[in-house]
């Protein structure tokens, strides 16, 4: 996937976690993020990588948010591994 697919589906993410009440309060504690840094902060790759990583912890969250947008199950994973700093890291 190229970074810039990558990035659209991180912002959907994104947006698709702000929409949903409860889990944009629980994204905002766990994260530390602000409202403002929503805004701020959504182009950073950095974030988007977090974003990502946040909707990964939940099968529910990662169906509703690819149920949503039509997308596999597999592409917000493939997403997060195409932004800059978030590849795994293979130690062989």
């Amino acid at each position: 996937m190229k970074q810039e697919q990558a990035e659209i589906i991180a912002l959907q993410a994104l947006a698709w976690i702000v929409s949903e009440d409860d889990l944009r309060d629980v994204f905002l504690g766990a994260s530390g993020a602000s409202v403002d840094d929503l805004r701020s902060r959504a182009a950073d790759p950095d974030f988007q990588g977090a974003v990502l990583g946040f909707l990964l912890m939940d099968d529910a969250w990662i169906t509703g948010f690819c149920d949503a947008h039509g997308l596999s199950y597999e592409t917000p994973y493939a997403a997060q591994q195409s932004l800059p700093g978030q590849a795994e890291v293979h130690w062989t």
